[in-house]
């Protein structure tokens, strides 16, 4: 009997494991999908462009922007694109915002933002309930880039109220826009502020998992989170620097901002947090705490198979049903004034004609006061014949 092959001695297999799990990654690819929120003009199609190296959205006409805002809506536009590199593919969908925060009165132009998020969560969580369950659209949110303007003091209440909605439902992760618009002393101020509000606030903000078995991952990770919010110089072109190199920033007349020194701005950093290092935590957190908070949430409050009850919260609508309500309370008003003034003079009528019967009955009774004594007189006169 031949005798049988020694067993290996890299054990049973079990630490292959991680390898085949990288071959079903690989040919599977990833989808990834994005929402950047904050107001026109801040350089959002710009930093998506730079980020991902391709011309994802064309630049928006602000002629056409401004036309728009007659409409006072906040919209949500889908972009999806497919990229490669290294023969690794990847679905990426990019949700952009547009008319946020534009207007004088801002109030509710989150509702769309927000019911968006949710409405991912509730699709989803009906394909999840469907018998056939093989293709499954998910636009589920896996990282939110809010917008801030460079102002130089603090958040403003509208990007308070928003970040707190949004920062419960999404990875939230807060830039400062145009960094190349403050100078670093008025930038390091103005990150410090906006980190102080956001404590006091209590909004929750994406933290970076810090690994105590990986001191090279786990200090990165630390440098990712103090670099909160991250400062952003968004450019697709390419200039010339002093020395003669070609880079993607912004020429002045005092030098160029490179978009990738990491001196001039944080872009490494927030392309290393949404892509190098931690893309398949923001995916893994949006489905693991994200939507199962959700899809507790809704659990509890419904019964099995039921829909979720529609909200029609459109601030369009909202406007138009406070004009009708106000001008169904000035007519009301209005009426109401006008049965007064018939009622003052039904009640003055009354009081005339109660003042006429008066009268008359007096009338009356001096009439039947002298007929009596008419009566008397002539009873007397023919007594005495």
């Amino acid at each position: 009997m031949a005798n049988a092959p020694p067993p290996p001695s890299d054990g049973i297999g079990i630490a292959n494991l991680p390898n085949q799990r990288h071959k079903i990654v690989a040919k599977r690819g990833a989808h990834f999908t994005v929402m950047v929120v904050g107001e026109s003009g801040l350089g959002k199609t710009t930093l998506v462009n730079t980020l991902f190296s391709t011309e994802l959205s064309p630049a928006k006409s602000y002629s056409r922007r401004h036309h728009k805002q007659l409409d006072k809506l906040t919209e949500v536009e889908i972009i999806k694109a497919e990229l490669e590199e290294k023969q690794f593919k990847t679905k990426l969908t990019v949700i952009d915002t547009p008319g946020f925060g534009d207007y004088v009165n801002n109030r509710d132009s989150w509702a769309p933002i927000v019911d968006f998020i949710d409405d991912q969560h509730e699709a989803y969580m009906r394909q999840e309930q469907q018998p056939q369950r093989v293709e499954k659209t998910d636009l589920r949110v896996h990282a939110c880039l809010y917008f801030i303007r460079p102002t130089g003091h603090t958040l403003k209440p509208l990007d308070i109220e928003i970040m707190k909605r949004l920062g419960t439902r999404v990875n939230l992760i807060p830039v400062v826009a145009k960094a190349d618009t403050l100078t670093q002393n008025d930038l390091f101020t103005f990150k410090q502020r906006i980190r102080e509000v956001i404590q006091v606030q209590g909004i929750r903000i994406y933290q970076p998992p810090i690994e105590p078995d990986d001191e090279v991952t786990a200090e990165h990770a630390r440098i990712l989170a103090e670099a909160m919010p991250f400062s952003i110089i968004g450019s697709t072109e390419e200039v010339t620097t002093a020395d003669g190199r070609k880079v993607k920033g912004r020429e002045y007349l005092w030098g160029v901002a490179e978009v990738e020194n990491e001196n001039h701005c944080d872009f490494r950093k927030l392309r290393s947090l949404l892509i190098r290092t931690h893309m398949l935590d923001l995916i893994s957190t949006t489905e693991e705490i994200h939507y199962e908070n959700y899809r507790q949430s809704q659990m509890e409050s419904r019964k099995p198979g039921e829909s979720k009850p529609r909200k029609f919260e459109n601030p369009k609508f909202k406007e138009e049903e406070e004009a009708l309500r106000k001008r169904f309370t000035e007519q009301v008003k209005a009426e109401e004034a006008r049965f007064r003034q018939w009622e003052q003079h039904l009640i003055q009528e009354r009081d005339r004609l109660n003042k006429d019967l008066e009268l008359a009955h007096s009338a009356i009774k001096s009439l039947e006061a002298e007929l009596d004594n008419l009566q008397v007189g002539y009873g007397r006169g023919t007594g005495r014949r």
